[in-house]
């Protein structure tokens, strides 16, 4: 455990942190290589595929998505913003495990940090992933942290879903969904959003807004095509 984390974290919380993140791993691998991914993308869009290494990118999706983006992009070598509470500790932890990193700070609030650790990713030919509602919501609100990413370093950002057919939904802010052991997920890739490097100030809210209708189509396509019904809409 690093010195940073002993000063920040209370001694049970260290001894969660020495502990779970493995034991939470070991249970999603179990579980995740029951899972059968299905891809599918707007005309035109060449979708990224599991075990494929991607490059200088920047990936969105909803907060709800992490357990199956986590087995999608496994040892992908992909950045994730992940928030510097215990609660972010212990998913830097697990996602280590599964072969990724962590930028510590936030898509909104305290947002600095978090965003120049993933610009420093993708000079470096890394993607970048951000939980675009994350951490707190609103559910399905993007924040400003990938399209200010994406001003920086010129970088495209891929839009998509990840919907299980069968799964279990949390009651959580985000309406975790926990995908059901041998259980089919739909992967929903859409037209990428690009961010000029001289965008002008006022134009930063509707390219955030353009991102969110881009992710929200994604998320949609994905529920029409298991035939999902009544669970369409931001704000549902």
């Amino acid at each position: 455990m690093t010195n940073e984390a002993s000063r920040r974290f209370t001694l049970s919380q260290r001894i969660v942190l020495a502990v779970l993140p493995r034991l939470v791993w070991a249970l999603l691998w179990l579980v995740s290589r029951t899972w059968r991914f299905e891809v599918i993308a707007e005309e035109g869009v060449v979708p990224v595929l599991a075990g494929q290494k991607a490059g200088a990118e920047i990936y969105c999706f909803w907060h709800q998505c992490v357990l199956a983006c986590t087995a999608y992009f496994r040892n992908s070598g992909a950045v994730i913003l992940v928030s510097r509470s215990f609660d972010g500790e212990l998913i830097a932890r697990v996602l280590r495990l599964f072969g990724f990193d962590a930028a510590r700070g936030s898509s909104s609030r305290g947002s600095h940090g978090g965003v120049l650790g993933l610009k420093r990713a993708i000079e470096s030919g890394r993607t970048a992933i951000f939980t675009a509602d994350g951490p707190r919501g609103p559910i399905y609100e993007t924040k400003m942290g990938p399209i200010k990413l994406a001003q920086m370093t010129g970088a495209p950002i891929g839009a998509f879903h990840l919907e299980p057919e069968r799964a279990w939904t949390m009651g959580s802010w985000d309406r975790f969904l926990v995908p059901k052991p041998f259980t089919r997920i739909v992967v929903s890739w859409v037209r990428w959003t690009r961010v000029p490097a001289d965008l002008a100030a006022e134009q930063f809210e509707p390219k955030r807004e353009e991102l969110n209708a881009a992710i929200e189509r994604a998320r949609t396509r994905a529920l029409n095509h298991l035939h999902k019904v009544g669970f369409t809409g931001a704000g549902e």
